[in-house]
C-alpha cells in the first residue's frame, strides 16, 4: 500500500512539512475551550449535585485527592448498605443519571466516555465517618481528542516521520533499517498454509458461524479475491463484504468512528491547516487509489488516533459491487492495518508497511460495526480459492485464514 507522504507529493516539501507541524502545534493543545470544574466532595451529603449535563460522546476526566474512611472505621453491618457495595467503604462515586442508577467507582482517576445525555453527581460510599475529596473534572467535548504527550516529544515524532519520507522521496541509499523490506513470501508456492485464528481482544466481538443464503453465497465467489494496482499488480485481499443501503453504510461507519479520507491531495493540506486553526485534529489523510472491478474505490475509511496516523492507521477502501441482495446494495471492501514503513519494492521508495495477520483487521471492522449498533447480523465465509498467503501491491507479505466477514445493516 502507497504511503500517505507519497500521496502527498504533489503538494511539495514546504507544503506537506508545514502541515506535519501545524498538526505537531495542534495536537499539543487542548482541543477545546475551558471545560474544567471543581468540587468539594463529602460525608456530610449523600450526593453533590454538579449542576453538569452530560452530553453523548463527552469524555470525562475526573482526578480526586483526599480520603474519607477506610474500611476499618466502618461496620461490617454497614457495608450491605453502601451505594455501590461492590465498592470500598469511603470510595468515591460518580452517578450519571437519575437517582436510581447504579454508581461508578472513582478512585484517584477515572476517564468515563458518556454514551447517553445524563447528569453528573457525586458521593462517597458510606457517611459513616468524617473525610472528603477534592474533585476535579474535565470534560472533553464530542470529537474533540486530546493528546497528554508534550509537544516537543509530537515534534520530534514528526520530526523522524519527515525524514523517512524524505528519503524515501530522494532515493537515500543509506535508509535506516527500520523501512527495510520485509522478506518476501512466496505466493502459491504449494499447499495452503494453516493460520493461527484470529487473536481478539477481551472486548472483542465473536463473529457467529452463520450459513449464507445461497443466492448471496454464489455472487460472493464471483468477486475478485484480491484489489490491484493502476499497474495490475496483485495487492490486498478483499476481506468483508456490507449489505445496506450508502446511506446506512456510512451512518453505521460514522458511528463506528471511521473517517471518509480526502481524495483531493491539495485540499487535503487546505483541510489540515483548517482543522488545525479549529483546534482540532486532522484524521482524514489521503490514501493510494487500487482497483477492483476495473475501477478505483468508491470510498477509502479510516481511522486512527491524531498524529499517530503518520505512520499507524486502520483503513479499508470499499466498492459498491454490481449485484443486490434482497434488493439491497451490496459493498466490498479490503481492509489493512499500516503499523510502520517499508521499501516500495516497486520503486524504491518508503511506504507503509501492513501487519501481515491481516485477519486482525477484519476483526477490528467486525468490532466496530458490532460497536456501532447499527449491524443486524454478521458471518464468515469461506470462499473457493481463498487468500492465504500473498503479497501486497508494494511487495510486503501478509497471511490470513481466508474468509469473507459478511455484514448486514439494519
Amino acid at each position: 500500500m502507497q504511503s500517505t507522504f507519497r500521496n502527498c507529493a504533489g503538494l511539495g516539501l514546504a507544503s506537506v512539512l508545514s502541515v506535519m507541524v501545524a498538526m505537531g502545534q495542534n495536537a499539543a493543545q487542548t482541543a477545546a475551550p475551558s471545560q474544567d470544574h471543581h468540587f468539594d466532595v463529602s460525608t456530610k451529603s449523600p450526593w453533590v449535585d454538579t449542576g453538569l449535563d452530560l452530553v453523548s460522546g463527552e469524555v470525562l476526566q475526573i482526578k480526586a485527592t483526599g480520603t474519607a474512611c477506610t474500611a476499618q472505621t466502618v461496620p461490617s453491618s454497614a457495608t450491605n448498605t453502601l451505594p455501590l457495595p461492590s465498592a470500598p467503604a469511603g470510595a468515591l462515586l460518580a452517578r450519571l443519571h437519575s437517582q436510581g442508577a447504579v454508581p461508578l467507582q472513582v478512585d484517584s482517576s477515572k476517564e468515563i466516555k458518556i454514551e447517553e445525555p445524563g447528569h453528573l453527581s457525586l458521593g462517597v460510599n458510606g457517611t459513616n465517618c468524617a473525610g472528603s475529596f477534592a474533585v476535579d473534572v474535565h470534560i472533553v467535548p464530542p470529537g474533540e481528542i486530546t493528546v497528554a504527550a508534550p509537544a516537543k516529544d509530537l515534534r520530534s515524532k514528526l520530526g523522524t516521520a519527515a525524514q523517512i519520507w524524505l528519503q524515501g522521496q530522494f532515493g537515500n541509499p543509506s535508509a535506516p533499517a527500520s523501512v527495510n523490506a520485509s522478506p518476501a513470501i512466496s505466493e502459491g508456492s504449494g499447499a495452503p498454509i494453516s493460520v493461527t485464528p484470529t487473536t481478539k481482544n477481551a472486548d472483542s466481538f465473536s463473529v457467529p458461524s452463520v450459513p449464507l443464503d445461497d443466492q448471496l453465497r454464489k455472487q460472493i465467489d464471483t468477486l475478485p479475491r484480491r484489489v490491484n494496482d493502476e499497474f495490475n499488480n496483485l495487492g490486498d485481499m478483499v476481506n468483508f463484504v456490507v449489505v445496506g443501503t450508502q446511506e446506512k453504510v456510512q451512518a453505521a461507519l460514522a458511528a463506528g468512528n471511521w473517517f471518509v479520507a480526502d481524495t483531493d491531495n491539495n485540499q487535503a493540506a487546505v483541510n489540515a491547516v483548517m482543522q488545525t486553526i479549529a483546534k482540532k485534529d486532522y484524521l482524514q489523510m489521503p490514501m493510494s487509489k487500487l482497483m477492483l472491478f476495473g475501477r478505483y474505490q468508491d470510498y477509502g475509511y479510516e481511522q486512527a488516533e491524531p498524529i499517530a496516523m503518520v505512520a499507524s492507521r486502520h483503513h479499508f477502501r470499499l466498492w459498491k459491487a454490481a449485484f443486490t441482495f434482497n434488493g439491497q446494495p451490496v459493498w466490498v471492501g479490503a481492509g489493512t492495518h499500516d503499523i510502520g514503513f517499508e521499501r516500495d519494492q516497486r520503486n524504491g521508495k518508503v511506504t507503509h508497511k501492513i501487519d501481515p495477520a491481516v485477519d486482525g483487521e477484519r476483526q477490528n471492522i467486525a468490532d466496530s460495526f458490532h460497536k456501532s449498533g447499527k449491524a443486524k447480523s454478521m458471518t464468515y465465509y469461506l470462499p473457493p480459492s481463498p487468500v492465504q498467503d500473498a503479497r501486497n501491491a508494494t511487495g510486503g507479505g501478509y497471511h490470513s485464514d481466508g474468509r469473507i466477514l459478511v455484514v448486514f445493516l439494519n
